[in-house]
């Protein structure tokens, strides 16, 4: 088959590889019809997340068709339209049992997992298309791939709805949703997102569904801020204002109420603290820029909430870590735990009460995927959300 693999930092290529097949009685294979491009990738492509090995096939936003299932799996049948998880859950461990499945116990297997562990502290689950810390997984920009645990992933979707409609309930939908959860959102909340990329715009949804009376969003790509406005938003081009002193001067002194960090460990702009993670991350004696946690922590406002989808990898400073405490933040963050929020988010698309598709702005064969990879890198005010078609 025909999948994307990486070799290296902005080195990615679609190859020939061997076809998945089933290991295990609770695989299923699945031949996609549908693959995004997610900023999380976008780590991987710029190498700052460690455990890549040469030819890893990349990709954990896709769904498709099932072509074959295992004997162990008496829930998803051969023809049938489902979405995947980027979480590999077993959904019979501790975590899984209480729907924490970005915490699963038993799918990262045991020779990957202990480095996972030096890393976090403990193991992490299992995902797909991403670091070996996480598994090793093959992802899902490809024409085909085994999906372990199948019996408790995938979603399956009902004949007739559009791939488009359906296929970021993946990841980003239900990231952006439970980092609005995570915040706490009350009817009446200002709430503030920095970052208005595909989480970030799907924070923005999923805020306003949840009764946010107001949301400003940060960013400083005019599509990507047109897009938040278009949902409803507010905006702060972070090139054109301070924003602390802005989101204080919005909110009579008082600071938001809930603050969303959509951004991670690749922040971007010129404030010195940014540069100097940026040093350190370029000559690896650091991991992650942290610029927008740190400015989350110090706008928030006393008493408020800061919810962290974005992702880290390793080690940050710098951490104003008095104000947190001193202002009494409540702080969540983590992988998504995509199964838990599925039903709930599949019967939003299908009621019509959320628009999943207004921020793709590509859609493109497989075979061009590493060029959409450098575009959605170099150029994403206009390159907001690619989706791939392997089998067009």
């Amino acid at each position: 088959m025909r999948a994307l693999t990486w070799h290296g930092k902005h080195n990615v290529q679609v190859d020939t590889v061997p076809d998945p097949q089933i290991v295990n009685p609770r695989d299923a294979i699945i031949k996609i019809t549908a693959t995004a491009i997610c900023g999380s990738d976008l780590h991987l492509y710029d190498s700052v997340i460690p455990g890549m090995s040469n030819g890893d096939i990349l990709g954990h936003e896709f769904m498709g068709e099932v072509i074959e299932v295992g004997r162990g799996n008496t829930r998803l049948k051969v023809g049938q339209k489902v979405v995947v998880p980027f979480v590999i859950a077993c959904g019979s461990c501790f975590h899984c049992g209480k729907q924490q499945f970005s915490a699963c116990d038993n799918s990262n297997p045991a020779d990957k997992s202990d480095a996972s562990e030096i890393a976090y502290g403990y193991p992490t689950a299992g995902l797909f298309g991403y670091s070996h810390l996480t598994g090793g997984y093959a992802g899902g920009q490809a024409e085909y791939v085994r999906v372990p645990y199948s019996d408790i992933g995938p979603i399956v979707v009902p004949d007739g709805i559009e791939d488009d409609r359906v296929l970021f309930l993946s990841d980003i939908f239900p990231t952006g949703w439970m980092a609005a959860e995570n915040a706490g959102i009350e009817p009446g909340d200002t709430v503030a997102i920095w970052g208005c990329g595909p989480v970030g715009l799907f924070a923005i949804k999923s805020a306003r569904l949840m009764g946010a009376a107001r949301i400003i969003a940060i960013d400083h790509h005019p599509r990507r801020l047109e897009l938040a406005r278009a949902n409803g938003a507010e905006v702060l081009d972070y090139h054109e204002v301070k924003v602390r002193e802005a989101l204080m001067e919005m909110t009579a002194g008082i600071g938001p109420d809930a603050c969303i960090d959509a951004v991670g460990m690749e922040a971007h702009g010129f404030s010195p603290d940014n540069i100097i993670d940026a040093v350190k991350q370029e000559t690896k004696l650091g991991t992650d820029r942290q610029h927008v946690l740190r400015e989350t922590l110090m706008a928030c406002r006393k008493g408020g909430r800061v919810s962290i989808p974005g992702v880290y990898g390793g080690i940050g400073d710098k951490l104003p870590i008095g104000a947190m405490m001193q202002k009494g933040l409540t702080i969540k963050t983590g992988q998504t735990h995509v199964q838990k929020y599925l039903p709930e988010l599949l019967q939003l698309v299908l009621e019509g009460k959320i628009d999943t598709t207004d921020l793709i702005s590509h859609r493109l064969p497989l075979e061009q995927a590493p060029e959409a990879y450098k575009n959605f890198h170099d150029n994403p005010n206009e390159w907001t959300k690619v989706v791939l078609k392997p089998h067009a």
